[in-house]
């Protein structure tokens, strides 16, 4: 493994590295589970950069990437629960999160496709599970894909349950995902 490091999210490139490893991921682990039509057409490249340019001009969340050597294998999105609608798909979805407030969220989670099964993965969420709690959170959440199975074990591997809740993510024109919310203590 080659030397690794931690980045914060603040520069044009960090964004566009994440937001590469999340189309990444998208195409490789939700074919079959959201339409294809919107993987093709909306799932580019791109398409976060915004998003994480926003947050991190607003702080409404952090993000970190994990690099090996000069690569970028991984990275995560952080910070208080999300508590508000929020876009997701072109719709909106009502999180039902006000239950939650006070604790952290995981809200993404990623690793470039081709670098899963290194021990990548793990090394970022350590590192993600110590900033919450040294940022004062008891619990955390995240959510995962129902049909995710490698992600739910490897959820479950770093101390996240399912606590039985989930949320419907409609997908246009008429798919709705379930994505399961895993909470855990830090």
């Amino acid at each position: 493994m080659d030397a690794l490091r931690f980045v914060d999210a603040a520069e044009e490139e960090h964004f566009a590295a994440m937001s590469l490893i999340h189309a990444l991921g998208w195409r490789a682990t939700y074919p079959g589970y959201v339409p294809q039509k919107f993987l093709d057409e909306e799932i580019t490249d791109g398409r976060w950069i915004e998003t994480f340019r926003e947050n991190r001009r607003t702080g409404r969340a952090r993000s970190c990437l994990l690099y090996s050597g000069g690569r970028p294998v991984c990275c995560a999105t952080y910070g208080h629960a999300r508590t508000e609608a929020g876009v997701q798909a072109g719709s909106v979805c009502k999180f039902h999160n006000a239950v939650y407030a006070g604790w952290g969220e995981i809200i993404s989670f990623y690793t470039h496709p081709g670098e899963t099964g290194k021990g990548y993965g793990s090394v970022l969420m350590e590192e993600i599970l110590r900033r919450l709690k040294a940022g004062g959170f008891q619990d955390c959440y995240l959510y995962v894909l129902r049909e995710n199975e490698g992600a739910r074990r490897f959820y479950a591997r770093h101390g996240f349950a399912w606590d039985g809740t989930w949320e419907e993510i409609p997908f246009p024109p008429d798919t709705v995902c379930i994505d399961l919310r895993y909470v855990r203590r830090l």
